[in-house]
């Protein structure tokens, strides 16, 4: 027997299968992972054997062996091979850069093993009332108390028991176990044990709810589609119409049905609410998978996924790699996040890829919101997608009141504050009334940033083209691209004298400015400074919670996702952050971000209102937020997009540069940008299309041109969809492929970051 095996070496010299022989005897599988000999010095390599053979290729001479299988069980399985090799070619990646999307990247380099506990049980050999005996004296006492001690609490429990349990009985019992051992009494042994990332969350078991018509009917559709084995759904329910309960009853259905289901949340934050709601569904059932977990727990809860342990995976974008082999339905919750689109190579994206998992699985496919994208609701609207509605709440309660606040007459009435007159009265009543509420400002910091008033001067990252945050509470001054911390300077850098001056508002200061106002009111802030700890998340949602605190502060992972019956109130305190960011999706995520965020308001018995300030509340996204109208929202939207022929009526493409040489890789760019041109034009010509399909190519500095101290810039290009542009991106990928060099990015087809 022989072995195709791809060496785990990301190369594209490499990025091929080597052929190698099989040990005698060996139980090499598919998808197993393997140590070989490679090259010509037969370094020992990791590889994935990907194909097996009862015959050797004739062109190769000199076969190697397999030197040992890396588990004792395939790592990955047939339909993970499948779907890696669709994102090699999908997303133009190196085919062994797909498969460890599958993986924990610690599973390979072996940086990652099982844990083991040290167990002891009575020796085969032991009879437990002669064993008793030998340990008393004539007149019945004990000659050594401790062993007794342990000897008849194992007896009593049974069973085997850990060395650690028995010193939580038996305080300093390890001296007394050794002896016991060594008497032939009891023998050791190591346990393999599973990290488990619940260990401290409280998983009450909990029944289904009953349904509202809605949420039955939409329970129906989606059942079918399970049934069926094919079909995408767009959920499209407001905020607190009960999608999750929808998504829980129908993972229930798939598991009657003999399969499994993967459940995507968008963002780290959620994770702790969901994980809570659906462990104390499925109890043991559950495994969770995202980058929050210690190393230890993530190799763990793959492993109990590998092994057919659990049926429901829950976690952020990566766990749609999960190796489950069952698959019968695939959840995409809050489907309209960035998030869910990789920022590292490959470049995916979660929803592309659930969809490729579901057409291999013969799985449905859901796709959750109350904000959906606008390319999902298109495609819901021509249907390629099976649009349900949820239009109600649960509860039947009303949304939320939403009032926007113009600052601008705030500040023309000497309002200073970050809290307008409404909002502060709002929360006052709040407070009074026992109730919670929830501040969302997307900035964290003190101030966005710090300039001189005498010469206009602003403090920068000396790495990245962007200014430094000022961050009180360290008193220091960050860049949140780099990390980068820096001292406050007592004098302008530029020109000496002592006028810098703290602009703009972030997290920080909203948080101290509520103290001032309210200095008897306690509150929590979640933005990633306090979130970097381990399960710092959970810990400030279940504090807040509980009650621990009034109000939560927040960036945008608040937004989303919290269901928090107490909270009546809801302020944005800068409604304008994104949306004049020079990017044609801004508006659509604004719109989504308030829309999000006032749906946090209002979801128990108590109504809930929303204050929306804005400095310009007379935009259009702004008051179509404050209604919660998308359609309205939707139809603005995609009107403007098809005017200025954006996405979904376009695509752009960039190809990024960087470098520590400014000039040469704006010569490289320049040059690249001139031949790819050319190329794009050879390609729509062999088509018989238009050039004026390639609405512009540019080759120029990226807008924030020095990031992490190395410069960037890009080829960026703007194509029509047509049934021209498969070829067209064939052809850039080809072009690219012959001047590959390291400064170069990967192919980004519409980047989720404009800069």
């Amino acid at each position: 027997m022989f072995a195709k095996v791809l060496v785990d070496v990301a190369h594209s010299n490499v990025d091929r299968l080597f052929t190698y022989q099989l040990q005698e005897d060996s139980d090499i599988a598919l998808g197993q992972r393997v140590l070989v000999p490679f090259g010509a010095g037969n370094r020992a390599i990791e590889g994935f054997v990907l194909e097996l053979c009862n015959e050797a290729p004739d062109e190769v001479l000199n076969i190697k062996r397999i030197i040992k299988a890396m588990e004792p069980y395939p790592a990955l399985t047939g339909e993970q091979i499948t779907l890696a090799k669709w994102i090699s070619k999908s997303y133009h990646c190196l085919l062994v850069e797909a498969l460890r999307l599958m993986i924990p990247a610690q599973l390979r380099g072996s940086r990652v093993k099982e844990k083991t506990e040290r167990i002891v049980r009575l020796s085969p050999d032991t009879d437990p009332q002669k064993a008793m005996s030998s340990l008393r004296k004539a007149d019945g006492s004990s000659k050594a108390p401790k062993q007794t001690e342990v000897l008849e609490l194992i007896c009593n429990m049974n069973t085997a028991m850990s060395v650690a349990d028995i010193n939580g009985f038996i305080p300093s019992a390890s001296q007394a176990i050794n002896a016991l051992i060594k008497k032939g009494i009891l023998v050791d042994d190591d346990f393999v044990v599973y990290r488990d990332p619940f260990a401290n969350m409280d998983t009450a078991p909990t029944q289904p709810l009953p349904l509202t018509k809605d949420q039955h009917s939409a329970l129906e559709t989606i059942n079918e589609q399970i049934d069926s084995g094919r079909g995408t759904s767009l959920l499209f329910g407001v905020t607190g119409s009960g999608k999750t309960e929808v998504y829980m009853q129908a993972i229930s259905h798939a598991l009657s049905t003999g399969g499994q289901a993967i459940v995507l949340v968008p963002e780290i934050s959620l994770t702790p609410q969901a994980m809570q709601r659906f462990k104390s569904r499925f109890g043991n059932r559950v495994a969770v998978l995202h980058s929050r977990l210690s190393y230890g727990e993530r190799f763990d809860e793959w492993r109990r996924i590998r092994l057919g342990m659990v049926d429901v995976v829950i976690g952020a974008r990566s766990a749609v790699f999960a190796p489950l082999e069952r698959v019968k339905l695939i959840v995409i919750d809050e489907e309209h996040e960035q998030s869910y689109h990789s920022d590292h190579t490959p470049r995916y994206g979660a929803a592309e890829v659930a969809a490729k998992r579901a057409e291999l699985s013969n799985a449905a496919l859901v796709l959750g919101s109350a904000t959906p994208s606008i390319a999902a609701y298109r495609r819901a609207l021509s249907g390629r997608y099976k649009l349900i509605a949820l239009p109600e709440r649960v509860n039947k309660s009303p949304l939320p009141d939403v009032r926007i606040v113009d600052m601008r007459s705030e500040f023309l009435q000497g309002n200073n504050s970050v809290f307008s007159a409404a909002l502060t009265k709002e929360l006052a009543r709040c407070f009074d009334s026992g109730e919670q509420a929830i501040l969302f400002m997307n900035r964290r910091g003190y101030s966005t940033f710090v300039s001189c008033r005498g010469c206009g001067y602003t403090l920068k990252c000396p790495d990245c083209d962007v200014s430094m945050t000022y961050h009180k509470y360290e008193n220091v001054m960050k860049c949140h691209y780099c990390g980068r911390t820096a001292k406050i300077p007592q004098k302008c850098p530029q020109c000496g004298k002592p006028y810098l001056k703290y602009f703009g508002v972030g997290t920080q200061q909203v948080e101290e400015q509520l103290k001032e106002q309210f200095p008897g009111v306690t509150s929590l802030r979640m933005d990633y400074d306090t979130t970097q700890g381990k399960d710092a998340h959970y810990r400030i949602l279940s504090r807040f919670i509980s009650g621990e605190a009034q109000v939560l502060i927040g960036t945008q992972m608040i937004a989303k996702g919290l269901d928090i019956p107490n909270v009546t109130t809801v302020g944005v305190i800068a409604a304008d952050t994104m949306l004049h960011v020079p990017d044609y999706r801004s508006a659509e995520r604004t719109f989504q971000l308030l829309t999000q965020v006032a749906g946090r308001a209002g979801r128990g018995d108590r109504a809930g209102s929303v204050i929306v300030q804005s400095y310009t509340p007379e935009h259009a996204i702004i008051e179509l937020a404050a209604k919660q109208d998308y359609q309205g929202f939707y139809e603005y939207e995609i009107a403007a997009r098809r005017a200025g022929l954006f996405p979904p009526f376009s695509l752009f493409i960039r190809i990024m540069f960087t470098g520590e040489d400014e000039h040469s890789l704006e010569c490289m760019n320049t040059e690249f940008a001139s031949g790819l041109k050319q190329r794009i034009y050879s390609a729509l010509e062999a088509q018989g299309a238009s050039k004026n399909e390639l609405l512009f190519i540019y080759a120029s500095a990226a807008p924030m041109k020095r990031r992490q101290g190395l410069f960037r810039f890009e080829t960026l290009m703007k194509l029509v969809r047509t049934k021209h542009t498969a070829d067209v991106i064939d052809a850039i990928y080809a072009y690219y492929d012959e001047h590959r060099r390291s400064e170069m990015g990967n192919v980004e087809i519409n980047p989720g970051d404009m800069f």
